[in-house]
C-alpha cells in the first residue's frame, strides 16, 4: 500500500513537473537587435510567439495575427511581459519594440505645438514599426501584416495611435495605456481599447479623447482604471495587471462588439474598473 502511494506521488509530481515546464516553455522569447541602415539607428524588439500556432502557421495556410507594442517614456520594451502573454496565448506574434534610445533628445513639451511639440518623436515610432514590420516578413513569413494590433504605453500609446491615423489600411485594432497626446483614430473599421489611469501627474491634452457620442459610434473602448499611469506596465501591482489582462481578454475575445457595457455619463468613459485596493 505504501509502496503504491509512494509511486503515484512520484507520477504526481512527474505529471506537474511536465505542466510547469509547457507552460514555461510554451511561449517561446527571441530577441532581434536590429539595424535601420536608411536612418543609422538600432531598434531592438522582444519577440513572443506561441511555439504550437508558430508550427502550424509554418504548415498550412494560416497566418499568425500580428501585435507591435510600443514602449512608455523611460519603462524598458521588455517591461510588458503581462501584455505580451496574453496577445502571445491568444496566438499573436508579438513584437515589442525599443522606441527610444539613450542618444535620442529628451522628450519636450511645447504648448501651442502640434501634439506638444513630440510630432518628430511619433514619425520616429512610426518609422521604428514600419521597419520592423518589414524585418519581421523576412523572420516570420507566414503572419497576417496587413490586419496589425498596435499596442503602446504612455508615449508609446501616442506613437500606436499616430502610425494608425498615418496607416488605416494596415492597422485593425490600437489598444492604448494612457496615451495622452494624438487624439483618437475614428475609424468604426477600427477597433480601439484605451486604458486609462488615475493619475494626478499625467493629464490628457484636451481633445485626445473622443466625446461618448464618437466612442459609441465608432467602437471604441475606453476603461477608466484606479491606477497609477506607471502602473500599465510590469511595473505595476499584480492586482493591477490582472485586471488590464482580464478586460484585454475580453476585448481580443470579442472583436466585433464590445464586451464592455456603456455608462450613462458626460464624461468619455465606456466602462470603469474596480477601487482595489492597491499598494
Amino acid at each position: 500500500m505504501k509502496r503504491g502511494l509512494v509511486i503515484l506521488a512520484c507520477i504526481c509530481a512527474v505529471i506537474g513537473g511536465v505542466y510547469v515546464a509547457g507552460s514555461k516553455w510554451a511561449i517561446r522569447h527571441q530577441t532581434l537587435n536590429l539595424f535601420d541602415a536608411a536612418r543609422q539607428r538600432p531598434v531592438s524588439v522582444d519577440l513572443a510567439v506561441r511555439r504550437d500556432h508558430e508550427m502550424r502557421a509554418n504548415d498550412s495556410d494560416r497566418k499568425l495575427p500580428v501585435a507591435i507594442i510600443s514602449n512608455g517614456n523611460t519603462v524598458k520594451n521588455t517591461e510588458y511581459s503581462f501584455l505580451q502573454n496574453v496577445l502571445a496565448a491568444r496566438g499573436y506574434l508579438v513584437a515589442s519594440i525599443q522606441q527610444d534610445l539613450p542618444s535620442d533628445p529628451p522628450l519636450v513639451t511645447k504648448v501651442g505645438m502640434p501634439y506638444v511639440g513630440r510630432l518628430d518623436v511619433y514619425k520616429r515610432g512610426e518609422a521604428n514599426i514600419l521597419f520592423v514590420v518589414g524585418e519581421l516578413k523576412k523572420i516570420e513569413p507566414n503572419a497576417d501584416y496587413d490586419h496589425l494590433t498596435l499596442v503602446g504605453h504612455s508615449n508609446g500609446g501616442d506613437v500606436a495611435m499616430y502610425t494608425a491615423k498615418e496607416h488605416p489600411e494596415l492597422v485593425s485594432k490600437v489598444i492604448t495605456l494612457d496615451n495622452l497626446r494624438v487624439p483618437f483614430v475614428l475609424n468604426d473599421k477600427m477597433k480601439i481599447l484605451s486604458f486609462r489611469s488615475n493619475d494626478p501627474n499625467f493629464k490628457t491634452d484636451p481633445g485626445v479623447l473622443p466625446t461618448p457620442e464618437q466612442a459609441k459610434a465608432e467602437g471604441i473602448d475606453i476603461v477608466k482604471t484606479p491606477f497609477q499611469h506607471t502602473w500599465m506596465s510590469d511595473r505595476g501591482p499584480e492586482k493591477a495587471r490582472e485586471q488590464i489582462e482580464a478586460t484585454l481578454e475580453k476585448f481580443l475575445g470579442d472583436s466585433s462588439s464590445s464586451d464592455l457595457s456603456p455608462v450613462p455619463t458626460d464624461n468619455p468613459l465606456i466602462a470603469k474598473m474596480g477601487p482595489g485596493p492597491y499598494p
